[in-house]
């Protein structure tokens, strides 16, 4: 995508390309070391600031958001950059300055007062979804949001692109990607996966599906226990991470050594806070997976959003929900909850892959998941290229979702108050997390066909052969070439649907005997 505001330049100064590039690295690590900064202080204030402390870290946000934007729109950057690309670099190289021209790019284009004053917006916004969210009630985050959403929308503005104005936004999370491009895409995901609904909801009513007891309890300590082990066994190294409560689950690399992932917790549902450990600890191990010889780096970086949800989607789903995963897992569940049923691996399985049109996304399974991020699309796209009212929001969410769902939402909580991502004025971030579900199941066909049997692989409870398959094709590299490029690399073939939609067709007529 195209920016049309210009960049600063001025005259560069002498020495070798040696002495440029060192240069040049010098202001990078710095900015990174900000942005880590502006992680940890973000970290903080969804894990543990008390809720007074609202006022005093916006205002911090907001000053560091600042200082990292006056690095990287200093003239001698762009100096550096003009210099850089006409010279002969090695691909990790290239790679820093690709990344750095595109974000300098866009941060000349942006005024420092209005960089600090989102960054306050955000913070600020934050307190109030939290406590919009506790309350279920829309009214009180419609203001906050509407002022982000204006303020979103002046950004487009300062690019100067001539594109929609969504495209901007899709563009910010996963390079190159347009609503010409993700249309087909949910389109063509539809088209299968409604009608497969439709059959194990049916196949659902006449068998009916295990559930968990209503009068079961799950203590959070034993599920913290429960879920810690699990975390271990995948690879995350708990000496450079922490596990930690919040309202919504997230992971944050914030420096090297230290990467840290949340959770939450339901007394009567084990399986929420498994699944979301599982889906952290996939972000989490991408994060200390990434090659430390280019910390505070974008090469060091994740490539992008869509292959970050790849990660966290493999675990969750591909091996998490699977009977070969609960052979290993059972002993450890049976430990912590030894008044539960004497259920076996094959029944854990089946509870934990049910089929349910529910209203929480990141509870969503795998059949259902990506409608839940296609009416979030949808209701974005109407936000910005079409003439939705934030007032009328709830409205338009619930309307769209009874349309699709077959259900009324009972309250703002569940529907348009569950995510985070627009309290952090994340626009356009919802589509990567299809992506990760596409990316995923190519991986794990790649994987396939270099280790052997993958339930045999997970049944044995030794998953390193997995991590180590993923650290050198997808950690190791960060953003050394682009996303599509990467999973092209890892698997021999471009992105493409064709794998997840095999995948979860297969994986549910078998556990479903749908004919």
């Amino acid at each position: 995508m195209r920016y049309s505001c210009g960049s600063v330049e001025e005259d560069a100064s002498g020495g070798s390309s040696m002495q440029a590039y060192d240069d040049f690295l010098d202001r990078v690590r710095d900015i990174h070391r900000i942005g880590a900064l502006q992680g940890h202080l973000g970290w903080d204030q969804e894990v543990l600031m008390p809720p007074k402390g609202g006022a005093a870290r916006s205002e911090m946000m907001a000053w560091l958001a600042g200082q990292r934007h006056q690095r990287l729109t200093d003239p001698a950057m762009g100096t550096l950059l003009d210099e850089l690309e006409q010279t002969s670099l090695e691909v990790d190289a290239q790679a820093n300055v690709r990344e750095i021209r595109r974000a300098y790019t866009k941060a000349c284009c942006l005024p420092s007062a209005f960089v600090e004053a989102f960054a306050k917006a955000r913070s600020e916004a934050l307190v109030a979804w939290q406590q919009a969210r506790e309350a279920s009630d829309f009214s009180m985050f419609q203001s906050t949001l509407e002022h982000l959403i204006e303020m979103t929308r002046q950004k487009i503005s300062y690019y100067g692109v001539t594109t929609t104005p969504y495209d901007v936004l899709l563009d910010e999370y996963e390079v190159g990607m347009t609503v010409a491009d993700y249309d087909p895409l949910f389109s063509g995901l539809r088209e299968r996966l409604v009608p497969l609904l439709e059959r194990i909801t049916l196949a659902q009513e006449r068998d009916n599906p295990l559930v968990l007891p209503d009068e079961l309890r799950f203590p959070v300590n034993k599920q913290e226990a429960f879920c810690e082990s699990v975390s271990k066994n995948m690879g995350f190294d708990f000496d450079a991470g922490r596990m930690d409560a919040s309202t919504h689950p997230f992971s944050a690399g914030l420096w090297p050594g230290d990467t840290r992932f949340t959770t939450r917790f339901d007394e009567t549902d084990p399986f929420s806070c498994l699944y979301a450990v599982m889906h952290e600890t996939g972000h989490a191990l991408y994060e200390q997976g990434l090659d430390h010889e280019h910390r505070f780096t974008p090469r060091g970086e994740a490539v992008s959003l869509g292959v970050h949800e790849s990660q966290s989607r493999f675990w969750e789903n591909q091996i998490g929900r699977t009977e070969a995963f609960w052979t290993v897992a059972l002993p450890w569940f049976k430990e912590q909850f030894p008044a539960s049923p004497d259920w076996d691996a094959a029944t854990l399985n089946r509870i934990a892959n049910r089929v349910e049109k529910g209203f929480i996304r990141v509870e969503a399974d795998e059949v259902t998941y990506n409608l839940h991020v296609m009416l979030r699309y949808e209701i974005e796209k109407k936000l910005f290229n079409g003439d939705l009212a934030v007032a009328d929001l709830p409205t338009a969410w619930n309307t769209m979702y009874e349309s699709w769902f077959g259900m009324k939402v009972p309250e703002d909580r569940l529907g348009c108050l569950q995510d985070i991502h627009w309290s952090m004025g994340a626009f356009g971030y919802f589509p990567t997390y299809t992506l990760g579900n596409l990316y995923a199941s190519q991986l794990l066909e790649a994987m396939r066909t270099d280790l052997g049997d993958i339930d045999a692989l997970v049944a044995s409870g030794d998953w390193t052969p997995m991590l180590n398959w993923l650290r050198p094709r997808i950690h190791q590299r960060g953003s050394q070439v682009t996303p599509a490029e990467l999973i092209e690399d890892a698997t021999g073939h471009p992105p493409s649907p064709d794998p997840f939609l095999n995948y979860v067709e297969k994986k549910y007529s078998a556990l479903y005997n749908l004919d």
